[in-house]
């Protein structure tokens, strides 16, 4: 990827979408086939991370690896169901929130998710 100088002002959309797995294993193979499948552009893991949360009405806490995947809003609904069809949990946390970005990287982020482009990359 070259790095072209950036000159504009924030302001492009790109959505973010959160979810946590149990095993680092499991967040890796959920990032890398919604980014084989073009459902996002990138995923960043992350953790382990330490969750505190009520469930079914204990207090429990649990170590898990969090996955924070880049797409766009055409996207992101395709993406979460990629995301909630291969889950572990019963109730996966998913929360998407739409964030300006530097518009060469937003730009980007619609190339990699556009399904033309998931077309032409084919399976691999």
């Amino acid at each position: 990827m070259s790095h072209a100088p950036y000159s504009g002002p924030p302001g492009a959309e790109v959505v973010e979408i959160r979810t946590t797995f149990p095993q680092r294993a499991a967040a890796a193979a959920c990032a890398e086939r919604l980014v084989r499948e073009g459902l996002a552009a990138c995923v960043q893991v992350d953790g382990p991370v330490t969750s505190v949360y009520r469930w079914q009405g204990g207090l429990e806490t649990a170590e898990e690896f969090r996955c924070t995947c880049k797409t766009t809003a055409e996207r992101a609904a395709a993406c979460v169901a990629g995301i909630v069809a291969g889950h572990p949990y019963e109730v996966p946390e998913v929360i998407m929130t739409t964030v300006s970005a530097a518009p060469p990287y937003a730009v980007w982020v619609r190339s990699a998710v556009e399904p033309a482009a998931a077309t032409a990359r084919g399976p691999t």
